[in-house]
């Protein structure tokens, strides 16, 4: 299955704490088996709605402005929607809906399709999710993504995801499931956020 997936922004979670606590909804997911000791889990998420955006040629920061843009209000509301997280709306932003933040944000750098994706709260669905008022955004859903996760501290630093994709990668082999996607990063936490508190995934669609 191809994703519109990505990793996490590095920019930072609204709302986050220097001790790890983000302070946002997290996507929801069903927990198949656990390795405590690896500190990895086989998960299904079950459906989730994602608003992306392209990191290919203005990078990540351009791309964490257009989603930050459209969850404070740059896309074609209709209702007011609760918040879950301290997410704040310019002015000239107040025709539209301002969207709780969820964790984590979601990055994928690989080949030529590099997106950052932002989880819409899981009461959200295809139908009743904003249209963005920027072209560059675009809503999609996920639906039934069996994946295996592998969480690690410190921060998404080139040699922390490969040695954690590495482990990940054989953990996966020695335990009878196929790698179908490549490795996505994903994190929970913002910068100001202390390395050592920090929650950081890396996962890999299984089958």
């Amino acid at each position: 299955m191809k994703l519109l997936f990505v990793g996490l922004a590095v920019l930072g979670l609204t709302g986050c704490s220097v001790f790890g606590d983000s302070g946002v909804e997290s996507a929801p997911y069903t927990l198949i088996s656990a390795d405590e000791a690896k500190q990895i889990e086989v998960r299904n998420y079950d459906s989730m709605i994602l608003v992306s955006a392209s990191m290919q040629d203005s990078g990540r920061n351009s791309a964490f402005r257009k989603l930050f843009s459209y969850i404070t209000g740059a896309n074609q509301g209709a209702k007011e929607i609760a918040m879950t997280a301290p997410v704040f709306m310019d002015e000239k932003q107040a025709k539209g809906t301002e969207i709780a933040m969820t964790a984590p944000v979601f990055m994928d750098e690989s080949g030529n399709g590099q997106m950052m994706s932002f989880v819409m709260p899981k009461h959200f669905t295809l139908e009743t999710t904003p249209t963005p008022t920027d072209p560059d955004v675009v809503v999609t859903e996920v639906s039934d993504y069996k994946v295996a996760a592998i969480k690690f501290n410190g921060t998404l630093r080139d040699g922390n995801i490969e040695r954690y994709t590495n482990e990940l990668q054989a953990w996966i082999n020695a335990n009878g499931y196929t790698q179908i996607s490549k490795p996505i990063q994903a994190g929970y936490n913002g910068p100001l956020t202390i390395p050592m508190f920090r929650h950081n995934e890396i996962l890999i669609e299984i089958e």
